[in-house]
């Protein structure tokens, strides 16, 4: 016998009968097309995937172990390592290390350093402006021993000297390799801060300017024409001294001090020479790497000197 209960109730108070029956309740599956195979576990019979219209098929793995990642097909659960039974994610790992070394060796083929060789990789760089050498110094390891090579260096070393007018004592250090020169060198031609090694080590053109008292540029050469331009020489003890003939200079002492101040953070807020008591000069630096030093009444540059054989200016490099 089975037992029929009443459950619900229209809105006429009518009461509905449910014609289901506890057997039919007991399965869960009534009215649900049935595969004719039960899954060996519970008895529930078995679905194909075309009838799973409730979504009940794809709701049953929810208890499966997942690893939190679905595998974008099917909505499968993705297992862990530990799960992989069959070896099937084992294999996958395989397959993809084959793939990356392949695309390892196919890169490691393609390298131009591998292909035609340091010897003519050394001939190519050779051709390649500074900038563009230094670039390729960042490829690998293979690239930076050939591009850092002398040979290469030594060519570019001297264009960057070129048409210069002073060359620093720094890239005259032997033991440097000419990549480290090339280098200093561009630092020392960047340097805005004068030494007193920049002072003592050249001589100097003076003339007076514009502002000066008519009197005393009547005496210059550089506005009377009259020969070239009066010289000036630092001495390494502090002095100053001129040339003999110097009308100007008049055979009197004088002494130069250089003045920088410094601010908290490192910058130079003032930076200038001082000859005796006379107004400051404040300092300039070319772009064919000259100094000048100048105020109101005179001027005074650098004479090029770049064929001195120890260079010129500081050893070591300070802003």
């Amino acid at each position: 016998m089975t037992e029929t209960r009443t459950c619900e109730f229209d809105h006429n108070n009518n009461p509905k009968k449910n014609t289901r029956s506890t057997e039919e309740l007991k399965d869960g599956f009534s009215g649900l097309p049935y595969s004719g195979v039960e899954d060996g576990l519970s008895g529930l019979p078995c679905f194909g995937v075309d009838n799973d219209k409730g979504g009940i098929l794809e709701d049953g793995f929810s208890g499966l172990p997942c690893s939190g990642v679905e595998d974008g097909l099917s909505r499968l659960p993705c297992f862990g390592v530990e799960d992989d039974k069959g070896g099937i994610l084992e294999d996958g790992f395989a397959e993809k290390g084959k793939k990356k070394r392949r695309i390892c060796e196919m890169g490691r083929l393609s390298d131009a350093l591998v292909v035609l060789g340091s010897d003519i990789m050394l001939m190519i760089l050779s051709c390649l402006d500074a900038r563009s050498v230094a670039l390729c110094l960042l490829v690998s390891c293979g690239w930076r021993a050939v591009a850092s090579s002398d040979k290469i260096w030594s060519s570019k070393c001297e264009e960057l000297w070129q048409g210069k007018t002073h060359l620093p004592r720094i890239a005259k250090v032997n033991d440097l390799s000419k990549l480290a020169v090339y280098s200093l060198s561009i630092m020392d031609g960047k340097r805005k801060r004068i030494r007193k090694e920049d002072l003592y080590d050249h001589v100097w053109e003076f003339h007076f300017t514009e502002a000066a008292p008519e009197y005393w540029r009547m005496l210059d050469p550089y506005w009377n024409g009259t020969g070239r331009p009066l010289r000036r020489y630092f001495l390494p003890d502090g002095s100053q001294t001129a040339e003999p003939d110097d009308k100007i200079w008049g055979g009197h002492e004088s002494c130069y001090s250089i003045v920088t101040s410094v601010l908290a953070d490192g910058k130079i807020r003032a930076h200038y020479v001082r000859i005796n008591r006379w107004p400051p000069m404040y300092v300039t630096r070319k772009e064919d790497w000259s100094w000048e030093i100048s105020n109101n009444f005179c001027t005074y540059r650098s004479v090029p000197d770049a064929d001195k054989k120890d260079g010129t200016g500081p050893l070591f490099l300070l802003r």
